[in-house]
């Protein structure tokens, strides 16, 4: 049964141009029922029916498997089988009854807009790094970006004349976001007194680089914003997702319409937009409790 999931990964990698983050996800998902299967002497993809895939699904969800992982899984199945069908190694898609589980809303946290000024104005951009890391969470926080965005970004996606920056998101798609004006300040200072500096033979043109010249890897990110949060005297854990959590809630507190929202943080559907809406339908409700003398 490999040769089939080879094949589809193959697929994903040249065809559809996902990450290889997406493509690890999926061959895991696959192996792992591809490895059940043949425990229960199901050795070719034309074996496993409708029946089967359920039986699979519920043996998953009884080992503590979450609804949302048992969400993905199925996504992954049903991707997969059929590619089969449209390459014509299977007459039918057994995958096509199964039903996902139903998840909870899950709320993103998101900081104060008073906790993310504590932070930056808790930076010091004359001491060592302190305009690099003060233009990668104003960057984060201004633009809505996502972690590997800011990682990846160059110094020719950048337009600091006219605070624009193009991203190149989720499944390579590309998208323009403006950038705010304490950020374009942040990113000038870094780039003009700092960056040099921090210039080495090998360096490429990645505008965020670490002491030895290279690109700064995702962990180092997240270790940098952990640890200005804690300098700043935050005691809740502080991740770069939080950031943008926080620039989307607070432009919906603001009157910024939806689609504007979904189209600056790269959505590819307004509903995975829509859960900030939630966000602030929260925030009404403990407002209304507070003040509301019939609450």
């Amino acid at each position: 049964m490999a040769p089939e999931i080879d094949s589809f990964i193959l697929f994903l990698a040249t065809e559809r141009g996902l990450s290889p983050a997406y493509q690890l996800s999926v061959r895991r998902s696959l192996e792992t029922l591809a490895n059940w299967a043949a425990e229960e002497g199901i050795t070719t993809w034309q074996a496993a029916d409708t029946k089967c895939l359920q039986e699979f699904l519920s043996g998953q969800k009884k080992r503590g498997l979450e609804a949302s992982s048992l969400r993905i899984a199925i996504v992954h199945i049903r991707i997969f089988f059929r590619f089969l069908v449209n390459r014509d190694f299977l007459s039918e898609d057994p995958s096509e009854p199964l039903l996902s589980p139903r998840t909870g809303s899950s709320l993103p946290g998101t900081l104060q807009v008073s906790q993310i000024v504590q932070i930056l104005d808790s930076i010091d951009a004359s001491k060592s790094l302190g305009r690099r890391d003060l233009a990668i969470l104003e960057l984060f926080y201004s633009s809505g970006l996502r972690l590997a965005e800011v990682c990846s970004i160059r110094l020719e996606t950048l337009d600091l004349d006219d605070g624009f920056l193009r991203v190149t998101g989720k499944g390579n798609k590309t998208r323009i976001v403006p950038v705010g004006g304490r950020a374009r300040k942040a990113l000038e200072d870094y780039l003009h007194n700092e960056r040099p500096s921090l210039i080495k033979s090998h360096t490429s043109s990645e505008i965020f680089i670490s002491v030895r010249g290279g690109p700064l890897s995702p962990d180092r990110v997240r270790q940098i914003v952990k640890q200005r949060a804690r300098q700043a005297g935050l005691s809740q854990k502080i991740y770069p997702h939080l950031l943008r959590h926080s620039f989307a809630t607070h432009l919906l507190q603001n009157g910024a319409d939806l689609r504007v929202i979904q189209e600056l943080l790269g959505h590819a559907d307004i509903s995975t937009t829509q859960i900030y809406t939630h966000v602030d339908e929260q925030r009404l409700r403990k407002v209304h409790r507070a003040y509301h003398p019939r609450a």
